[in-house]
């Protein structure tokens, strides 16, 4: 083109990016590639072809992993690990600081393998994915040197399995492996079958770092090379990918004992309120859905537009995505490149094409001839009910319905079974600050999108997976506590043929809904004392008394939105009313269990409920130093409705150890009672019923714990399950959490010490919030 021409048309003229470099490194390597195992490369075996998506050229031929490539990486991995961690964090963040000026030294040689091997735009891979990398690996750095003296009682968990996806290759490899690092484990990660030339380009620095051998161990194939790591000894799965895949990591690896976090997928609502600029909504709708070619699990795909301004977004935006230039990646003119391969351009195609609904808008931009391209689409007018509207569909395509008003729209955004991420757009703060909360979901982003620094976590809630990545938060997941647990003694109830201990029978049923209610089942079991009285009967509770606690728990929602302020004078009374009881509990305890230390067990339980009113409003979120002109607010928020298994060793102290950390962070409770010595949780309902706990916060079946404790964690509305039983009730629960991936805490079987500092602490409040990053950037 011309001057004149430009100046005319108002066009672009290609800037295309030279892969010169990068052709090079891979004919360095012969164009063909083994894995990275203990600090060498293998020679290539038998395998598959990676190929640049926009042209279908051949570009490497790469290693299908075996399984005894895998053995062999998770062996070097197991052996580097005590040296790596007892270098201490200082030494290990010299490391990572090696690897961060490394990915900066090789910036541009990144940015274009990434694209040649992925399809982004080189723009994308140049200004965001490299850098992003780059920060998290400078930034986990500082985390390795400051480890000692901010987590002095944490150590690493030891060798970490990372899978990660096609559609960010060099971002989820240092989402991943720069915390692992941190903190002192070793790694085996598999990046994706169609996207592995970063990681191998990565594992390539890692020896001009100088990293001890076997510290990262990168092997490459398919989705069975996954499935090998998963079930290899290692001690903690980290995976990003689909929810589909994620449900069977966990089912495989329940009551394995392995630690694990999913990244799943999402259906993230962009709202766009009346009050929003909107020429601002719709450039952010550009980097929302057609970033990556809308390849993005926190895509903004679902469009919720207030009514009133409806028509005049759609043609707004309408306008603006004929205008988005669709074409070759490593034009730096390009806005939407390639996708990652043909079979997901199949996939795409088949969803759109089966829709129905709505009405269809594709971009006007020409296509290339050869490639595995997608026009941008918008499909406006559809029922939340809708197949696109509910699936994911990973691609450039932009579902749509309206909403009336901000109750619609909160309620519309979370009609999914997802919970990534959400956008609102409003330049009203009061309204924007006032549906953040409301979205189910673990990252909100306030007249932006997409994003993304390694202080703020990223991670979802509901089938969007568990855990988070990024920031202090992300650390938690690749380390344990120091102390080292031993394995749960069994406990039998006592037997008995005597007499009653109490003349007068006290009928102890369960409590559900503020009220002591008969079981369904119509069953009872006896309780007897060490010396053979009968101390009571005790009611089984079935899988309908834990249906009706579930709808208890639902109906005190109210309790969520209480002040903690609020919540600590409720617990402070409750301590007080068992206080003014502590003698009756003194001696049912000891009848109980046989022995002389109900006394202690009563004392350590109220200033457990003292503890826990004093944190209710003290467990405060964060403000995230993230590189932009606005903040980061990690507010901790309640998970909903916890189940818990609790132990059956200190029956009161157990019980109310996993029910005031609960409820002092605003949660429902339902809780399985000691099946052992059940009689100490039932006489606490008289407490529970003179202390001003709302009905339904508080929930008490009692009974065998194999009886609930699957029904619990498979259950759709229970957002979370306890268990600090046997080891089989750990894998029952594990396995079946998958159905909605609800979070767990388990203890696999290991003891606990209910009195000293294990009973107790931030370890609980933890495991009874979420944390929600809502980023709220400011200034015109």
């Amino acid at each position: 083109m011309t001057i004149k021409d430009v100046f005319e048309t108002m066009d672009y003229g290609v800037a295309p990016e030279s892969a010169t470099q990068a052709q090079a490194w891979l004919a360095d390597h012969d164009g063909a590639f083994g894995h990275f195992i203990d600090g060498a490369f293998t020679a290539p075996g038998a395998g598959f072809q990676s190929h640049n998506p926009a042209t279908g050229a051949a570009l490497a031929a790469l290693t299908q992993a075996t399984q005894a490539d895998v053995d062999t990486a998770v062996k070097a991995a197991r052996r580097a690990q005590p040296a790596w961690e007892n270098l201490g964090g200082p030494g290990r963040a010299r490391y990572l600081y090696a690897l961060a000026r490394l990915l900066q030294k090789h910036s541009r040689l990144f940015a274009v393998l990434e694209t040649l091997d992925n399809g982004k735009p080189i723009r994308e891979a140049r200004d965001i994915d490299v850098p992003l990398a780059q920060r998290h690996f400078y930034y986990h750095a500082g985390m390795a040197q400051l480890m000692e003296d901010t987590l002095p009682d944490r150590a690493a968990l030891g060798v970490c399995g990372q899978i990660i996806p096609w559609n960010f290759p060099l971002l989820m490899l240092a989402w991943k492996i720069a915390p692992a690092l941190a903190m002192g484990n070793t790694v085996v990660l598999k990046p994706a079958e169609y996207t592995s030339l970063t990681a191998l380009l990565f594992a390539d620095i890692c020896r001009q770092a100088g990293l001890p051998k076997g510290v990262v161990n990168i092997v490459t194939g398919d989705g069975t090379v996954g499935e090998m790591i998963v079930a290899a000894d290692v001690d903690k799965i980290a995976f990003t990918g689909s929810t589909a895949v994620g449900r069977r990591i966990r089912e495989t690896t329940a009551g394995s004992g392995k630690a694990l976090t999913l990244e799943l997928g999402g259906k993230s609502p962009y709202i766009v309120f009346d009050d929003a600029d909107l020429d601002s909504a719709v450039e952010g709708l550009v980097d929302a859905i057609w970033f990556n070619q809308g390849q993005v699990c926190c895509a903004g795909s679902r469009l919720l537009v207030h009514e009133p301004i409806a028509d005049l977004f759609y043609a707004k935006l309408r306008a603006r995505m004929d205008k988005l230039r669709i074409g070759d990646p490593m034009d730096k003119s390009i806005d939407v490149g390639a996708i990652v391969d043909p079979a997901q351009l199949q996939t795409i195609s088949d969803m759109v094409a089966a829709n129905t609904a709505g009405h269809t808008h594709i971009a006007a931009g020409a296509l290339p001839a050869q490639g595995a391209f997608y026009p941008p689409t918008l499909i406006t007018d559809l029922h939340p009910a809708d197949t696109l509207m509910q699936e994911e569909i990973f691609g450039p395509v932009l579902v749509s319905t309206t909403f009336r008003t901000p109750q619609d729209a909160v309620a519309l955004a979370n009609n999914t079974r997802y919970g990534l991420a959400a956008t609102v757009w409003s330049e009203n703060i009061n309204l924007a600050l006032d549906i953040a909360p409301k979205l189910a979901c673990g990252i909100v982003w306030i007249n932006g999108t997409n994003l993304m620094d390694a202080a703020a976590g990223f991670g979802g809630v509901r089938e969007s997976g568990f855990g988070r990545e990024g920031g202090w938060e992300g650390l938690a997941a690749y380390t344990r506590p120091k102390t080292t647990a031993k394995p749960l003694k069994p406990l039998t109830a006592f037997t008995g043929a005597g007499q009653p201990a109490d003349p007068i029978d006290r009928t102890a049923k369960l409590y559900i809904g503020g009220k002591q209610t008969r079981p369904d089942s119509g069953y009872s079991a006896l309780v007897w004392g060490k010396s053979g009285a009968l101390l009571g009967h005790v009611s089984l509770a079935s899988r309908k008394d834990l249906r009706n606690a579930v709808d208890a728990a639902h109906a005190a929602k109210g309790w969520s939105k209480t002040t903690g302020h609020l919540r600590a004078q409720i617990l402070y009374y409750l301590a007080e009313n068992l206080a003014a009881r502590a003698d009756d509990f003194t001696k049912r305890l000891d009848a109980l269990q046989g022995g002389k230390h109900g006394a202690k067990e009563v004392e350590a339980a109220i200033n457990r409920l003292f503890t826990y009113a004093a944190w209710a409003d003290k467990f405060d979120g964060q403000i995230h130093g993230v590189p932009i002109r606005g903040v980061a607010l990690a507010m901790k928020e309640p998970v909903g409705v916890i189940g818990a298994i609790c132990p059956n060793e200190a029956p009161l102290l157990g019980l109310i150890s996993c029910m005031a950390p609960a409820i002092a962070m605003g949660n429902r409770v339902i809780l399985s009672a000691s099946e052992t010595f059940p009689l100490a949780a039932t006489d606490f309902i008289q407490v529970l019923e003179t202390s001003d706990i709302p009905a339904g916060v508080v929930n008490i079946l009692t009974g065998p714990h194999t009886d609930v404790a699957a029904h619990m964690a498979g259950h759709m509305d229970i957002d979370a399950t306890w268990c600090f039983g046997a080891q089989t009730l750990s894998q029952l629960i594990e396995h079946a959490s998958a159905s909605n991936l609800k979070r767990t805490w388990i203890n696999n079987g290991k003891a606990r010490d209910w009195f000293g500092p294990q009973g107790h602490g931030t370890a609980f409040l933890d495991a009874a919030t979420d944390i929600k990053n809502i980023w709220v950037p400011y200034g015109e």
